[in-house]
């Protein structure tokens, strides 16, 4: 048991300093402003909505589908999107937009609880949710952190990264709530992820989605395709 758990946090922790990775090189790069950045950082968000919504169809739905009634998927799945509209509704009056962040974090937690929950009995679908959690969060803290930068001009570069990797301990945190608490209660993970699914969902089509188009320039969204093709590929290669 101590092992399998100190196994679980260190997986957690390091699967969430992907965050502070792609915070890390989104506050080095000092390239100057070209067509091609541009296109660049669009197909960078693209990639991040597009290995988003792999998590939704390939680690968070799955389980829900399996464990809850269609009343209960139903409604759990709703609110997730109507919860994260009405954050993003207040955010934006008060503060700015954060949907990059939040949907890190609405990907990051849930999915960490959900490895600590799964991992004892089943391993592989563990790994799975770790791969994929340092994968999307690469380009999720990119993403995060120029959003940030952006939008909350006070925050200083160092702050910024501070605040990344006091993210990466929610992993294990959380991990270890669902190792400790859910490993037995099938439904209330399954709840979880359902709720994070469909606040993500909510997120990737409201703010991320349309940031990734430019106007004649017809490349940055083939990133979503490049992102649901890993994620994809994540699930096979492990399921």
């Amino acid at each position: 048991m101590g092992a399998t758990l100190i196994n679980i946090l260190i997986v957690a922790w390091i699967s969430g300093l992907g965050a502070f990775l792609g915070a890390l090189i989104a506050g080095l790069e000092r390239f100057r402003e070209t067509r091609l950045k541009r296109e660049v950082i669009h197909g960078v968000i693209a990639f991040g909505g597009g290995i988003l919504l792999a998590s939704v169809a390939f680690a968070l739905t799955p389980e829900g589908i399996k464990d809850l009634s269609a009343l209960h998927l139903a409604l759990v799945f709703v609110a997730g999107g109507c919860v994260f509209c009405a954050m993003d509704i207040w955010l934006s009056k008060r503060r700015g937009s954060m949907a990059q962040l939040m949907a890190l974090l609405m990907d990051y937690i849930p999915e960490a609880i959900s490895l600590g929950a799964v991992f004892g009995y089943n391993p592989k679908l563990g790994l799975l949710l770790a791969l994929m959690i340092g994968i999307q969060n690469i380009p999720e803290g990119f993403n995060a952190y120029r959003e940030l930068r952006q939008n909350q001009r006070r925050l200083r570069i160092k702050a910024i990264l501070i605040i990344f990797f006091g993210i990466s301990f929610l992993g294990p945190l959380s991990a270890s709530i669902g190792y400790f608490l859910l490993q037995e209660r099938s439904v209330i993970t399954a709840s979880i992820m359902i709720f994070a699914a469909g606040g993500i969902l909510y997120l990737v089509f409201q703010d991320i989605a349309p940031q990734a188009r430019m106007r004649r320039h017809w490349t940055p969204p083939l990133g979503a395709v490049l992102g649901f093709m890993v994620g994809m590929l994540c699930h096979q290669v492990l399921i």
